[in-house]
């Protein structure tokens, strides 16, 4: 008997995700949330805590296990190209000037969640680790998990908001850039430790991953900027071939070294050439069919993963869920806010700093589920985390703009930074602009 034929279930299933996804995107930007967070609660609507509740018949016609595996594979690659564009869009040369408090608010932005989520999964080993991890992979990869900022995001709530030509929203922008490069770096190793079998077989792979690193910024990059400048008299699409081909090829490059094909995607479009016209058009075809096509198939399947009864029917479970959110805000929005604080920022653009890089995101929904994948959490810890990506999100906006009241608009724009910190994508014309989740 043939196997059953995925096309038509896929032709019902990527639809629904995608209208679903886009309607919620719309409904939570009418009041005044970035679309992602639309996007990520839809995503969490579709799966067991809501349709599968209630109606789990519907669920399972909608999303059938001959399903699964393909929307599973166009999520990620969606992520990849999600990654990449997430790794073009850093610059972080533009952070002269601006090292000293960019550097001093990410690495504490960093380090007290490192040392709190350290400290809560300590705690929670006994009873959250899932079997046969190893007490070093858990607290490593939960320690990260607290210490991750949505800089795609974060860029998102300040151009809604008109801040991000302004000193404040250049330095976040700058703190953020610097905290997702040092975040990336972390999880590598946090990667590499928790799928290698012996501390010789780890720092193999951590050598390996520095030799690609160096590799691409040595090698790759140069090549890339002698072939950028012949690429403004080439084809758009031969320009657009080449950068999906090379995204791909560097995530599989990682992905065979051992710290996921992710890294290989956000590395190639860090070392991509800025500046040329034609690259950056393709970037944007690029953003343009991958964010609203593609990644709404990642929420889903995070979604999916993602049961909010297992949490809700165990006193105990809440009790955790709790810590997890005290631990996530008093180490990112508070460890901003103070590093801030001490480089001489005041009171109210401090606050505006923690709060900005308090929002996690998509990138933490990425660290997450590569987490669940490796094995390294379970499926009620992995709802925490999600529940708190969503709410740290969620409270970005209203906060800043607590934060803020008072502040007049012309205040604001007079505030203007030298430059920005952050490369700006070239817009497509007629409608198809790029998008930022």
């Amino acid at each position: 008997m043939s196997a059953r034929d995925p096309l038509p279930d896929l032709l019902i299933a990527i639809p629904a995700v995608i209208i679903a996804c886009k309607a919620g995107a719309m409904l939570f930007r009418r009041i005044g949330q970035p679309p992602v967070v639309g996007e990520i609660a839809v995503g969490i609507l579709l799966g067991p805590s809501l349709l599968g509740w209630l109606w789990p018949g519907a669920q399972a016609w909608l999303f059938p296990g001959t399903v699964l595996p393909f929307t599973g594979a166009f999520g990620n690659i969606g992520l990849l190209a999600f990654m990449f564009l997430v790794g073009l869009e850093l610059n972080l040369s533009a952070l002269r000037g601006h090292s000293r408090t960019a550097i001093g608010v990410s690495q504490a932005s960093i380090a007290l969640p490192l040392v709190l989520g350290s400290g809560l999964a300590l705690l929670m080993y006994d009873t959250m680790a899932p079997k046969g991890v190893t007490k070093l992979a858990f607290v490593l990869f939960i320690a990260v998990s607290m210490s991750i900022t949505a800089f795609p995001v974060l860029a998102r709530i300040l151009t809604d908001r008109g801040l991000y030509h302004t000193r404040i929203g250049a330095l976040a922008m700058a703190c953020a850039a610097v905290d997702d490069v040092t975040a990336w770096c972390l999880l590598a190793a946090v990667v590499a430790v928790s799928t290698s079998s012996s501390p010789v077989e780890a720092a193999t792979t951590a050598a390996l991953a520095a030799l690609f690193l160096a590799f691409m910024i040595y090698a790759v990059r140069p090549l890339l900027a002698k072939w950028a400048v012949r690429a403004a008299r080439t084809v758009d699409s031969v320009v657009l071939v080449v950068l999906f081909s090379g995204l791909c090829l560097s995530a599989f490059t990682t992905d065979k070294i051992g710290v996921h094909a992710l890294f290989g995607a956000f590395v190639f479009g860090v070392i991509t050439p800025r500046g040329s016209r034609v690259i950056e058009l393709c970037a944007a075809r690029l953003r343009a069919f991958t964010i609203p096509i593609l990644l709404p198939l990642f929420f889903v399947n995070t979604g999916l993963k993602t049961d909010v009864g297992l949490v809700a029917a165990d006193p105990m479970m809440l009790l955790w869920a709790g810590a997890v959110m005290v631990v996530a805000f008093l180490g990112k929005w508070g460890g901003s806010t103070a590093a801030a604080r001490a480089t001489g920022q005041s009171w109210r653009d401090a606050m505006s700093i923690g709060a900005l890089m308090n929002c996690r995101g998509l990138t933490e929904l990425v660290v997450l589920n590569l987490g669940l994948e490796l094995g390294v959490i379970g499926p009620e810890l992995f709802t925490m985390l999600v529940l708190m990506a969503l709410l740290t999100t969620t409270i970005t906006s209203p906060a800043l703009s607590w934060i803020r009241r008072g502040v007049s608009p012309g205040k604001e724009a007079a505030d203007t930074a030298e430059g920005p910190l952050v490369h700006e994508p070239v817009r497509l014309p007629a409608k198809a602009a790029a998008l930022s989740p």
